[in-house]
């Protein structure tokens, strides 16, 4: 960890700072600690050196896979391209799987991966023999299967990627009937699952929108129910903040400022995404928009007056040195780890809501776990009951005309008798899985008179994997 992620997180490291919140949850259940200690901890770190020949040179590539909880299988979670990958950082991320799995009733234990390159200085060749050297890897070890782990898209991956690791695993092991379901976030032509790529972010919006629902909630931060109207800040325009800021302002929430690492953009009367996101293709970067004022210091735009902050980059974003400064009544955590232990505190006492990661950023693993199904029964969505919805839509439409002696409109008549199609189904499941998972919390938060949502949220997950662990036998 380097001397400046030293000095904003105190001495926790990324890992303690999970370690943290999951004590604090500890606290309120009695359970014997050797087991608490059990799920606390990683079940297996896989850190591997092997060489691959780029330029005519030998690299040796540094990478990682870790698979934190074994209490249901398959381990799940993405792999991550990026030069400032260390095994603090995977074994955390695969911490936060396992409790983001257990919230949303996805039976899966967390796992994540990375491998330490920078794929914007790679050409397309060197970063797929990397890519397929590290499966073949994972094949060896036997940390990649459609019952064993599972990976996915994460920072620096994305579709490409994971059909490099289905095709490598596919030939190491020839004839395996479920060998689609290995890897999750393919494209679609290869068992993927449409509705994935917006999946992160749309997760995001669904529990924000739940919240703002809920009138105690709302009265307690002086704000008035629903989305439209309130006025949002977003960190980051990965995939997952530019999916988020999408769905927001079609709701009728109000952009006021956009960040990315090279700065800034501010309007207090709102900014349309999709022109900043053309802009951004236009000039590489957002600064400049003709429509907003710059801000040099991206992580000035955190401090900023708003209903509503999304971190959606990376993590410890919100620390001791600026919490203080925050103004918005909501934070709702997009990226992992956004907000240290000590900030946690500060906002706490300030009396702002968070939504934590380990619920708020499950959208994608919700999909991921959808995609999984499918390839594992080898029929896409929609395709067993499309036709057949439409065809009892038709009747009970021409039964409604002959009562009613009215002709419907076509137009009116195509939304009525449209089946479901795959897209369709994904988002109505994580829609309801979200807002169950939402609810479950809320409910646990009163029930157990905690007085956050992250603690309530990380009571549930320990329940849950609890739970798991007596129903298989193994803690009597």
């Amino acid at each position: 960890m380097s001397k400046k992620n030293q000095s904003i997180t105190g001495a926790y490291s990324f890992f303690n700072c999970i370690e943290k919140n999951f004590d604090k949850a500890a606290r309120f259940l009695s359970i014997e600690k050797g087991l608490l200690e059990q799920i606390k901890a990683c079940n297996a770190v896989y850190r591997m050196h092997f060489p691959v020949k780029i330029g005519g040179k030998i690299k040796v590539i540094e990478a990682y896979r870790v698979q934190h909880s074994h209490h249901k299988l398959p381990c799940k979670g993405g792999i991550r391209y990026s030069i400032k990958v260390n095994q603090d950082e995977v074994m955390t991320l695969a911490a936060l799987m396992t409790y983001k799995c257990a919230i949303v009733d996805v039976p899966f234990g967390g796992a994540k991966g990375g491998i330490k390159i920078d794929p914007q200085t790679m050409s397309t060749e060197n970063i797929e023999k990397i890519t397929r050297r590290y499966t073949s890897e994972l094949i060896k070890k036997n940390f990649i299967g459609p019952g064993i782990d599972v990976p996915a898209p994460d920072y620096g991956t994305g579709e490409r990627e994971m059909s490099w690791i289905f095709d490598t695993f596919l030939s190491i092991r020839p004839g395996e009937v479920d060998a689609l379901a290995c890897v999750t976030g393919k494209p679609i032509s290869q068992g993927g699952v449409r509705g994935r790529k917006e999946a992160t972010g749309l997760g995001v919006f669904y529990g924000i929108r739940e919240l703002c629902y809920m009138k105690e909630e709302m009265l307690s931060v002086g704000l008035d129910v629903g989305l439209v109207g309130k006025k949002i800040i977003i960190q980051g325009l990965g995939n997952v903040g530019y999916h988020a800021a999408n769905f927001f302002h079609e709701s009728g929430a109000i952009i006021v400022a956009l960040a990315e690492r090279e700065g800034a953009i501010y309007n207090k009367k709102g900014l349309d995404v999709s022109k900043v996101i053309l802009h951004l293709k236009d000039t590489g970067s957002i600064l400049n928009f003709p429509e907003a004022k710059n801000i040099e210091n991206t992580e000035n735009a955190l401090e900023l007056e708003c209903d509503i902050l999304i971190p959606a980059a990376l993590e410890n974003v919100i620390h001791k040195n600026n919490a203080n400064r925050i103004k918005a009544k909501i934070i709702g955590e997009a990226a992992n780890g956004p907000i240290t232990p000590d900030a946690d505190d500060i906002l706490e006492k300030k009396g702002i809501i968070i939504v934590p990661d380990i619920y708020l950023n499950a959208g994608g693993v919700t999909v991921s776990y959808f995609e999984w199904l499918k390839n594992l029964s080898h029929v896409r969505y929609g395709r067993m009951e499309k036709r057949f919805s439409e065809n009892m839509n038709a009747e009970l439409l021409q039964v409604i005309e002959n009562v009613c002696k009215t002709k419907i409109s076509t137009e009116e008549k195509k939304i009525i008798l449209r089946g479901a199609r795959e897209i369709d189904l994904v988002r109505s499941g994580l829609e309801d899985t979200m807002i169950s998972g939402f609810h479950k919390i809320r409910d646990l938060k009163k029930s157990y008179r905690i007085e956050n949502i992250r603690t309530a949220a990380f009571v549930l997950a320990i329940n849950k994997i609890v739970d798991s662990y007596e129903r298989l036998g193994i803690f009597p």
